[in-house]
């Protein structure tokens, strides 16, 4: 194999391996700008995962939808997502409940009914059966003639090209919206939102959702594009990543893209680690917890240096000062 075919493969993982983190990163950032802490961001993957691969599997074989089966599972998992976003909204915002606590509350629920309902709906199996019919890559006519990057970047799954456009979606819904300004106002002072006339309330509820159905998005492109199945360890710490893509990328959802692609990079180095040879020099377990080592230097390296929104992780009660 030539470097430049090598340099190709590396570069569509990256891709591949960078979807997941970018568009569960996303959902993380219009939660924290609104000022609520969202550690759920893992179990909202894990049921997006969940929903996409089992909606895909039976509207595809039983129902004869092979050609919309996965854009149905992809629809469920964004559903789903918000489904499950709400028990988080209504702890955090209404009850004041401690963040975290309910993020990680989640997170658990998440992976136990996601496996209770598989060994359900599959006969007691810990996994569902294969996708007969996930997602396949779509090449752009033009762009792949690009050398080295063209058949690397532009020949990539339904779900790559959307992840970048609700990059730009969602930057421009915070940048360029009243909208986004009013989210970004209730993680910086809600009060002061409150005072001149914003619901805080309605506006918070609005972003967690929308961080549930986004995370949903993530887990569906693993589950119907990635690994074609569903298990316990389908999502197996990616929510994490994508939380740390987040801090890294400095709540900015154009920095989360940034650091989504470079904890996309380290996975896809580690899985060709034996073709290139790396392996000879160091173990292969090694390469495998790669991503999440340069997670931890990442948070390590960058946390105390990015600002957070000012508000983030405080309780809004109107009237308190």
């Amino acid at each position: 194999m030539s470097w430049t075919n090598l340099l190709e493969i590396i570069l569509n993982n990256t891709i591949l391996y960078a979807t997941p983190l970018i568009l569960a990163a996303l959902g993380g950032v219009m939660s924290e700008r609104s000022g609520i802490v969202n550690i759920a961001l893992e179990g909202f993957m894990i049921i997006g995962a969940f929903a996409a691969a089992v909606t895909t599997i039976f509207t595809g074989e039983t129902l004869g939808l092979a050609g919309l089966a996965p854009w149905l599972g992809l629809l469920a998992a964004f559903l789903m997502g918000i489904l499950f976003a709400v028990p988080h909204a209504v702890a955090t915002i209404h009850f004041r409940a401690d963040q975290v606590v309910s993020g990680v509350a989640l997170n658990f629920l998440a992976a136990g009914f996601s496996i209770f309902m598989v060994k359900n709906l599959f006969d007691g199996a810990a996994q569902t059966t294969t996708v007969q019919h996930p997602f396949e890559k779509i090449r752009i006519s033009g762009l792949t003639d690009i050398p080295v990057v063209g058949k690397g970047i532009f020949f990539a799954y339904p779900t790559s090209y959307l992840a970048i456009l609700l990059v730009i979606i969602v930057y421009i819904v915070l940048y360029r919206t009243p909208f986004g300004l009013r989210i970004r106002a209730l993680g910086e002072h809600p009060h002061a939102a409150d005072s001149v006339g914003i619901r805080v309330y309605l506006y918070r509820y609005i972003a967690v959702l929308l961080a549930g159905g986004l995370a949903g998005l993530g887990g569906a492109s693993m589950s119907i594009a990635v690994t074609s199945n569903f298990q316990h360890n389908t999502i197996a710490g990616h929510g994490f990543m994508a939380l740390a893509a987040m801090i890294f990328g400095k709540w900015h959802p154009v920095g989360a893209m940034g650091a989504a692609l470079f904890f996309g990079f380290a996975t896809a180095l580690a899985a060709s680690g034996q073709v290139i040879g790396l392996t000879n020099y160091v173990p292969a377990e090694f390469l495998i917890m790669l991503p999440y080592v340069l997670t931890i230097l990442a948070l390590a390296g960058v946390v105390g240096r990015a600002n957070a929104p000012s508000a983030l992780g405080r309780p809004f009660l109107k009237g308190e000062r």
